[in-house]
């Protein structure tokens, strides 16, 4: 008797706990707002509506972002298409017009007029003009009993006729995504502009402070923001680079909040995350952190303590590797989180607990269980099944990657087989292409730094990969080098074509059917080849099929838990690059017994941090100045000057850059990372830990206008108190 009663009481509580985090959890579509989300937000404090945040008939908050080079977010803040997104989101941007006699990453970059406003190429800003909801159209031919591939190819035909069909503007142009593992999809018409100028950047002594040490840390003090303009043709719409262009005048833009935030203020943030997956089973989790991400850890680790040993001792090193080392070890400081922050808040427990609620409930509904009796049990035991496949996918991958070499080598591959596959009468054509894209790479690449990388690597994979996989070419060569990976990168760089842009001309330089011959006699070629056939052989298929199954399972047990838990859990998409909005309240939490972190850090808390000449830790004189003389004008606050604070928004990668809005929607911050404790919340978010870190905006004003300045750009913004 006991046991009937204590069981629902469970299953009661474990419900209110959801019910509890949905005020901090979740990625909402903007156009869905005013059904779903509204009355909450506005009982947390939010004071404008959700017309306010989207509308097609209007200028709304929605027009006012945009995705940053398909990659981060951006705000527009003036009327004359000026927007603000994260120093490491303008990066690669900043690099590229970097050199060591004027070092933009080093000094800073700040545009005084127009006319010095830099061009970036290949640089994009997209805004969401209008998102509908196409999933009756979309599945329209979808019927019981299809595979994977005839359920797509259906789908895909749909699709087809959708985006031909749909209404929009010459110049705008449609995307169509899928949310719920597929179950449902929406169209987005979509206006891309190409001209992008760089009008402002801070030394990534303020930009980048605290550097890799601090990254997904708090308390923060990092001042991660730079600044672009959007440029159009005269008639407004987007257009090629020209210096005839004008800056774009937008629907919207934000207006900057001075006031500042204080506990428990409402936030919202709006931008565009890339990836989550919030509702994986129990099995995928574990596979996560027990496999997949100690794997990559492990990769990274050997990778960048190489690479920063270079970069310390040689500055046209640390110039070359500084992009490509930021980007590995973001991804590598975030895995290390990931796992810590899962076994912290007892992720896998609660994962199991919730599945054990989900059946209980289904097994209450006759029909429903008839439907997805044993969906879950299956989903489960696939990725049991798929774990060791996986994990080896992720050291090949991490190898391919992390080994620069390794990456030519697969480019060479590829444009080999293009050549095969177009006819050797091509082969001039793209020898030509291939060459010119590769000028960049080796712009970037150091043959003796990527020679102790490998090292390392090759060890790590050797004893890492099972050898049935690994595939006995690789074995052979493995064995000639007595096993030795130091002995077998020595081989390699000593001789092979891939370790520079000279060495690759000459290389290619020879006609295609000696190229490809020579490419099992070449010991980098050679290797590449030998891993890549183990890795096609003995892990590609059986990974594709498996995953195969695992998103048909993945999708069924989606809706099911849409249908199991009706009435009594709301479900927001998975994140896939598309606009969302999600919202919190400012708050400081408890990482570990008897710790607590505050919700803001000041300039006092750099100058704590200093340390003169350090690359991660130097202070510019000018702002070591102005904070000596107490010299912050209207941005400092009781004689201090905030610099970043923290909330409970649900953010993930692609949200750097994103806007943090107050109550009234105006800016009061720029998202720019997460706490360390709470970078699981893309598989398994938990509102006791998760925090998105963001820049005060009133520190990026201060920098811009005090330190640079750069006033005319503040002149520019709708400045509100």
């Amino acid at each position: 008797m006991l046991q009937r009663i204590v069981k629902p009481l469970m299953l009661a509580a474990l419900l209110l706990l959801s019910q509890l985090t949905y005020a901090t959890e979740g990625m909402w579509l903007p156009q869905l707002l005013s059904g779903l989300n509204e009355k909450e937000m506005k009982g947390m404090g939010m004071k404008i509506s959700a017309s306010d945040i989207y509308n097609i008939n209007k200028g709304s908050l929605k027009d006012a972002i945009v995705s940053f080079g398909g990659f981060c977010t951006a705000e527009v803040i003036s009327s004359q298409g000026l927007i603000l997104t994260n120093h490491h989101c303008g990066y690669e941007s900043i690099q590229k017009h970097s050199s060591l006699q004027n070092n933009f990453l080093q000094n800073g970059f700040w545009a005084k007029t127009a006319a010095e406003e830099l061009r970036n190429p290949g640089l994009f800003v997209t805004f969401i003009v209008r998102i509908d909801d196409v999933t009756k159209a979309a599945l329209q031919d979808v019927k019981p009993g299809m595979n994977e591939r005839e359920r797509q190819s259906a789908i895909d035909k749909r699709l087809h006729e959708i985006r031909q069909n749909a209404r929009k503007e010459s110049w705008q142009e449609t995307m169509i995504k899928p949310f719920y593992e597929g179950n449902q999809y929406f169209l987005f018409v979509t206006e891309t502009f190409n001209d992008v100028r760089l009008v402002g950047a801070p030394p990534s002594s303020i930009g980048k402070f605290g550097s890799d040490t601090d990254n997904w840390v708090w308390p923060r003090h990092t001042g991660d923001f730079s600044m672009f303009r959007i440029y159009a043709g005269k008639d407004g719409r987007p257009a090629p680079y020209s210096q005839d262009n004008v800056p774009l005048s937008p629907k919207y833009f934000l207006p900057v909040s001075l006031k500042g935030v204080k506990q428990n203020d409402f936030t919202m943030v709006l931008g565009f995350p890339g990836r989550t997956t919030e509702y994986l089973p129990s099995e995928a989790v574990k596979l996560t952190v027990d496999a997949l991400d100690p794997a990559k850890v492990g990769m990274r680790d050997a990778a960048l303590e190489v690479i920063d040993g270079y970069m310390r001792k040689d500055e046209q090193i640390k110039i070359q590797y500084a992009a490509k080392y930021a980007n590995t070890a973001n991804a590598w400081k975030k895995w290390k989180g990931e796992m810590l922050g899962v076994k912290q808040t007892r992720g896998i427990d609660k994962k199991e607990q919730y599945e054990a609620s989900y059946r209980e409930l289904l097994n209450a509904d006759p029909e429903l269980k008839v439907k997805y009796s044993g969906v879950l049990d299956s989903l489960n035991e696939m990725y049991r099944r798929i774990r060791p496949y996986a994990q080896t996918r992720d050291y090949y991958s991490e190898l391919v990657r992390n080994v620069e070499l390794f990456t030519a080598g697969d480019r060479l591959i590829s444009f080999l087989g293009d050549v095969r596959d177009k006819g050797e009468g091509q082969y001039e054509t793209l020898r030509q292409q291939f060459l010119e894209s590769m000028q960049p790479f080796y712009k970037n690449y150091n043959a003796q730094v990527d020679h102790d990388v490998s090292v390392r690597l090759l060890e790590i994979y050797a004893k890492g990969v099972p050898k049935q996989y690994a595939g006995a070419e690789y074995a052979q060569i493995c064995a000639e080098n007595n096993n030795d990976s130091r002995a077998l990168a020595d081989k390699i760089y000593g001789v092979s074509a891939l370790t520079s842009l000279e060495k690759l001309k000459a290389f290619v330089q020879q006609p295609y059917n000696a190229v490809v011959a020579q490419m099992w006699k070449d010991p980098g070629t050679r290797l590449i080849m030998a891993m890549r056939k183990g890795f096609v052989d003995n892990v590609s298929k059986p990974v594709n099929d498996l995953q195969s199954s695992i998103n048909n399972l993945q999708r069924t047990y989606m809706q099911a838990q849409m249908d199991v838990m009706a009435g009594k859990k709301r479900f927001y998409p998975d994140a896939n690059s598309t606009l969302r909005v999600t919202y919190g309240k400012v708050d400081g939490y408890n990482p570990r017994d008897a710790i607590h972190y505050d919700f803001y850090t000041y300039l006092d808390g750099v100058m704590e941090k200093y340390v003169p000449g350090d690359y991660e830790f130097d202070v510019p004189a000018k702002l070591i100045e102005l904070y000596k003389n107490k010299d912050y004008g209207r941005y400092g606050v009781n004689g201090k000057m905030p610099v970043c604070f923290i909330a409970s928004n649900h953010t993930t990668g692609g949200n750097s850059g994103s806007p943090a809005l107050d109550a009234n929607g105006h800016l009061i911050g720029l998202n720019f990372d997460r706490t360390w404790e709470g970078t699981m919340s893309d598989i398994n978010y938990d509102p006791s830990i998760c925090r998105n870190i963001m820049v005060d905006i009133r520190y990026v004003l201060f920098i811009v206008d005090k330190y640079a300045g750069c006033t005319r750009l503040v002149d520019e913004m709708k400045l509100v108190k």
